[in-house]
Order: C-alpha cells, then sequence, then structure tokens
C-alpha cells in the first residue's frame, strides 16, 4: 500500500495504521470531496486525509486547537549536513521521571496518594506538552478539574523535585545520559555536522536535564557544544511571561521547524541532508510534518503508538544509527 506523503507501507507496518470513515472532526468523509481514505495511527493523535496527490495531516488538540498540515514527503541522502534530537528518551533518559511527576499531579488533583496511571496511558503523558499530558489525565480520571489548579500543582512538585535532585536528596536515576550519548554527538561533531536539540519540555524542566547530562559525561557547557536548543520556552505564570510552546508541541512541527530553520539556518532545498531522531510517535509526526526525514530509536512508545510507517528506518541505540546517517 502506497499513501502519498507517507511512500510504501511495509506489509509488517499496515496494521499500525487504523482506517476511518470520517476524520477532522468531521471535516472529512471518505469518499467524498476528492478524499480516497483516512488512517489514524493507533494513538489517534493525528488523522491522514488522503487525496489522489496529497495527504493533509489534521493534528488533533486535547486543548481545543486541533491543525492541519501538509505531509510531504522526506526523502533523506546520507551523509547527514545537519541532526535533530530529541531530549527526553533519546538523549537522555528522564521519561519515567517526568510520567511519575505526572502521575503525581494526578494523585494531588483526586487528594489520594495511592494513584497509579496504567500501561496504557504511556502514549497519552509522554511526547507531547504538559497541559497536553494533565488534559488527558483529567478527562480520564477526574472530570470537572481545572488545568490551572492542575498545572500548579505539577509546577509546585516539579520544583520540589528538582531542588532535591540538585542538593542530591532527590530520585538518583532522574535524569541518565543514553546509552552511547558522548561518543555519539562526539562522533558528529568530528565529521562537522550540526547538532539541533529538540524537546517539546518547558525550558525549566528541560534545561536541567540537558545540564545533567552534560556533566556525567564531561562534555562542557551544552550551550556551546550543540548548534541550537529549542525548547517549548517558559512556563506561563501570573507575574511571568510565557510562549506558545504549549500550544504548539509535537506532534505539531513547529518545534523542529524552527530548530532547522531558524535555529540552524537550513535552507527548506537542503531538507534531503537532514534527519530527526525520535523515540516517541508524537516527535516522529513531528519531525515528518516539519518536512524531515525520522529515525525512530528503540525504547520509547514508537511501536505502541503507530507510528512505525513514517520512519526512514529503526535503530535500537543512539550508536546503530550512525550508519544510517553517516551513510556508511
Amino acid at each position: 500500500m502506497r499513501i502519498p506523503g507517507i511512500g510504501l507501507i511495509r506489509p509488517e507496518h499496515q496494521g499500525d495504521l487504523l482506517e476511518l470513515q470520517v476524520g477532522g472532526d468531521g471535516l472529512w468523509q471518505a469518499g467524498r470531496d476528492g478524499v480516497q481514505r483516512i488512517f489514524t495511527p493507533r494513538d489517534r493523535k493525528v488523522e491522514f486525509i488522503v487525496f489522489a496527490d496529497k495527504t493533509l495531516a489534521h493534528v488533533k488538540s486535547a486543548m481545543g486547537q486541533p491543525a492541519i498540515y501538509p505531509l510531504l514527503e522526506a526523502d533523506f541522502d546520507a551523509p547527514a549536513e545537519a541532526v535533530l534530537m530529541d531530549l527526553d528518551g533519546t538523549s537522555v533518559r528522564s521519561e519515567r521521571f517526568w510520567t511519575w511527576i505526572i502521575e503525581q499531579t494526578t494523585a494531588r488533583l483526586l487528594s489520594n496518594a495511592n494513584f497509579r496511571l496504567q500501561p496504557e496511558d504511556e502514549p497519552h503523558v509522554s511526547g507531547h506538552s504538559v497541559s497536553e499530558h494533565l488534559q488527558y489525565c483529567i478527562r480520564k480520571y477526574c472530570p470537572g478539574a481545572s488545568i490551572v489548579t492542575a498545572r500548579k500543582h505539577y509546577f509546585e512538585i516539579t520544583h520540589h523535585e528538582m531542588n532535591e535532585i540538585l542538593h542530591g536528596r532527590g530520585r538518583a536515576d532522574a535524569f541518565q545520559p543514553a546509552p552511547g550519548l558522548k561518543e555519539f554527538l562526539l562522533e558528529l561533531k568530528g565529521r562537522g555536522i550540526r547538532i539541533g536539540l529538540v524537546t517539546s519540555g518547558l525550558y525549566e524542566k528541560a534545561w536541567p536535564e540537558i545540564v545533567s547530562a552534560f556533566r556525567t559525561l564531561s562534555l562542557g557547557d551544552p550551550l556551546e557544544f550543540y548548534d541550537a536548543i529549542i525548547s517549548a520556552g517558559l512556563a506561563l505564570r501570573k507575574g511571568q511571561a510565557g510562549t506558545l510552546g504549549e500550544l504548539e508541541p509535537k506532534p505539531h512541527p513547529w518545534l523542529y521547524a524552527e530548530t532547522a530553520r531558524v535555529g540552524l539556518g537550513l535552507d527548506p532545498s537542503r531538507r534531503s541532508r537532514v534527519i530527526g531522531l525520535e523515540d516517541s510517535g508524537a516527535g516522529v509526526v513531528a519531525i515528518r510534518l516539519a518536512g524531515f526525514a525520522a529515525l525512530g530509536i528503540g525504547g520509547g512508545n514508537i511501536e505502541g503508538s503507530g507510528t512505525r510507517p513514517l520512519l526512514h528506518a529503526e535503530c535500537a541505540t543512539l550508536l546503530d544509527a550512525l550508519p544510517v546517517i553517516l551513510g556508511t
């Protein structure tokens, strides 16, 4: 099966895409107005509206702000000129910590210290923005709770835990560099390949992760090492300004698009020499909607989310990804 914008779907991946009759919150129906078919990955975070010569992606939003993007073909010609890297899961193993923070926040909303998330919640509480994660938990576990209150609890818990970690009293396993990260980064640097770090995480949660990983690896100042670092910006709270980062996180393309176009200054005509690395389904969609090929890294929720058909290739580890990136 071939889908415009996605390409040939391998037989073993065809079960990852579910077929729908109606998509885009009722905007499209298969068999009408030129729409041939409608597909969605298993996590149902995005819907692909397929026409004879193009595919549109309808990105859903737990915050009530869906968006529609063209899904472009994404070829990759090795060796790469630039690599765009996800933070959580791909570069630093921290997803369990941040999922635990979401769990603790929901427990506080429910006034139930024994609350635990379920395995099926994983695709919905990782890879997206804080508000998306919290909104999902509110709808499932505590309908009627306020997202404002949830965010207040979340940042109180986060600030406490981050302070504990910085003073050596917190969870020692919170932020661990991904296996092979140092060797991987130094190999790219040594070959003159530019590196952009991309995260849907807010700055105040992402920056300590980056600093912690670089200290562990003795790589110096991450601001000097990376060619660009783009996060979802600062949290919006009373008395300070924030950004639109929480309404345009992965699977929206903007963080990856901004890293490549603004951070690295890459002209769109060179996008076939750029590849993005992700371990989450939301990140894979974001890379593809930004116009780049996506390389899946093991350990995340790509398989569970049903986004494998969007991948250029899959690799178990960062070091396994080097031959794909370098074309060796």
